[in-house]
């Protein structure tokens, strides 16, 4: 009976230890997960700063009767150039112009030849730019599809020189069409490890359709590659749609740099066609009604981590967070500041259920 119990102790003992290794493994694989990995993580927790080149510059012409490749070879060299202004400020995303891969004058079946010579290799320059300098960077161009079609696209490299999303322009231009290239439908978010980046294409600027799709998502950066500027709209945008918004437009047009405001944040000049600018992507829109007191309580315990812009005029301020681990959104949180969409959204409410919504307390002004 002795030797019994023992042997029952025994065999317990082991039990306990194989359950705990197994907890310890647990843990181990846990730690070596792709969610604890020191490697990248593709799952974007919190938008933050983002270094941006925009670049107003696109291939002057050559003379006409410069054979494709010659073309090619004049469009990869004024990049280099062109890229060389910003490259050692070591930006996150430089924007270039609409048809950055084309002379003006090509029009018609000579553009069609030629970007189907073209083929892949300014491409795969814009792609070596990206790898080695660790960055994104936007390819504009019109672009035969796989089935034959033409679309005018940006390709957005991501900081390997891959190809992280795609989007067609919604909106092209009478003449485009009549030329053959055909509209895309599509509205992709490309999610990039500084925050969710939407892309727009010129004329798509004149369409509240499109704008509409976009506030309804709110990417926090929009990229505008244009030849047109679209005055007004690119502020508008940028405040409609809650989102930072950069456009890169050929020369004889400023590219600029917006916040959620409208604000310009920065631009190029007429003496130079590029401009370099950081920007925190982690912040949020809200309008003052009810909100000055809890405003008030969030600059007292974060003080210089939180900033809080008021354009004057508009009645809503932007949020922004620059805490080493708190973001915006849970600061937010933390003292129930509403938001700028959700008290437009109660007003609405309030349109038509008079007396749904309840005043709110302690806080509110």
């Amino acid at each position: 009976m002795f030797y019994l119990r023992n042997l029952w102790f025994i065999l317990l003992g082991l039990l306990l230890i194989c359950i705990s290794n197994a907890k310890a493994e647990e843990q181990q694989n846990l730690l070596d997960s792709p969610s604890n990995s020191t490697q990248p993580n593709k799952t974007i927790k919190r938008p933050g700063l983002v270094k941006i080149a925009t670049i107003g510059s696109l291939p002057t012409t050559v003379d006409a009767k410069a054979t494709p490749d010659e073309i090619v070879r004049h469009v990869i060299n004024h990049w280099k150039d062109r890229f060389a202004q910003v490259l050692p400020d070591r930006p996150d995303l430089i924007v270039v112009p609409e048809n950055c891969d084309v002379i003006p004058g090509l029009g018609g079946e000579r553009l069609f030849e030629y970007c189907e010579f073209c083929g892949n290799r300014v491409l795969d320059y814009f792609k070596e730019v990206a790898k080695e300098n660790h960055c994104y960077v936007t390819y504009p161009a019109v672009r035969m599809q796989e089935d034959g079609t033409w679309r005018n696209s940006i390709l957005l490299l991501d900081r390997t020189g891959e190809v992280a999303g795609i989007y067609r322009k919604n909106y092209p231009t009478i003449s485009e069409i009549e030329q053959g290239i055909l509209p895309g439908s599509e509205t992709p978010i490309i999610e990039c490890d500084f925050g969710r980046v939407a892309l727009v294409i010129c004329f798509d600027l004149n369409f509240d359709v499109l704008r509409f799709k976009y506030a309804k998502t709110k990417p926090d950066l929009i990229v505008f590659c244009s030849m047109y500027h679209g005055g007004l709209m690119q502020s508008y945008w940028a405040y409609s749609c809650r989102s930072h918004f950069v456009g890169a437009i050929e020369h004889m047009c400023d590219s600029e740099i917006y916040n959620p405001l409208g604000e310009l944040v920065a631009t190029t000049t007429n003496y130079f066609d590029f401009v370099v600018a950081t920007v925190n992507l982690d912040c949020e829109l809200a309008h003052l009604d009810y909100n000055q007191g809890r405003l008030k309580l969030l600059k007292e315990k974060y003080g210089p981590a939180v900033t809080i812009a008021d354009p004057g005029q508009l009645g809503s301020v932007l949020i922004t967070s620059s805490h080493e681990s708190i973001g915006v959104q849970e600061m937010i949180d933390e003292f129930n500041i509403e938001r700028l969409d959700d008290y437009l959204n109660r007003a609405r409410e309030e349109r038509v259920h008079p007396g749904l919504n309840k005043r709110r307390s302690a806080g509110s002004d």
